[in-house]
């Protein structure tokens, strides 16, 4: 798993006031740390570092962050962020806490994998359709999975992958099927306005 380590100050100037004076600023982030037994901590990060590693990174959103708070280590992941509209600034982090004995939730991306090669597209003349692009899954920190990995070679027309149909690492779950929710993922349908060639064969 990918390692993130960034650095940050605890933030004694607290308040709607203060983020919007540490935004304007454009060099730290306001964020939070919450979670397990230790009290909600308001912290700032540097700007700069976190969006070009935000930028580059995927794994950010679904990998253990390690903080260095005032020289303290501690283990979050990324809960909640919040963006600027049109600038690129992150204008608001919430971080929870992890310990390698508790479950967490996060949404974690998903990678649709030989699209081009896809049966429904290549040789049945389909479409596809990505209904989700990310799941939520509960896994120890240490068992969750940077992305899922869906290969779409064999999927014809009209069929589609269920989150039930997903593989995911030993000790991790998707939320949804928990509460019975089995909802579709990617499909392959007909275009619009034409059949496929299957159809057209015919």
């Amino acid at each position: 798993m990918t390692q993130f380590t960034f650095e940050a100050t605890v933030r004694n100037d607290l308040g709607k006031g203060a983020s919007r004076r540490l935004r304007r600023e454009n060099k730290y982030i306001p964020a939070i740390v919450y979670g397990g037994e230790a009290a909600p901590l308001s912290i700032a990060l540097e700007q700069r570092e976190f969006y070009r590693v935000l930028e580059l990174e995927e794994a950010i959103y679904t990998s253990i962050l390690n903080l260095n708070i005032d020289g303290k280590a501690q283990q979050v992941i990324m809960k909640d962020m919040q963006r600027h509209p049109f600038k690129p600034v992150v204008m608001h982090i919430d971080f929870q806490r992890v310990d390698s004995t508790h479950k967490v939730s996060v949404h974690v991306p998903l990678h649709f994998l030989n699209e081009e090669a896809c049966v429904g597209v290549k040789q049945q003349g389909g479409q596809i359709q990505h209904l989700l692009n990310d799941i939520e899954v509960s896994a120890l920190p240490q068992d969750l999975p940077q992305s899922i990995d869906i290969d779409l070679s064999n999927l014809e027309v009209g069929q589609t992958i269920h989150l039930s149909d997903l593989k995911l690492p030993k000790g991790a779950s998707i939320v949804a099927l928990e509460h019975g929710g089995d909802t579709g993922v990617v499909s392959v349908h007909a275009k619009k306005g034409g059949d496929s060639a299957e159809e057209t064969a015919e």
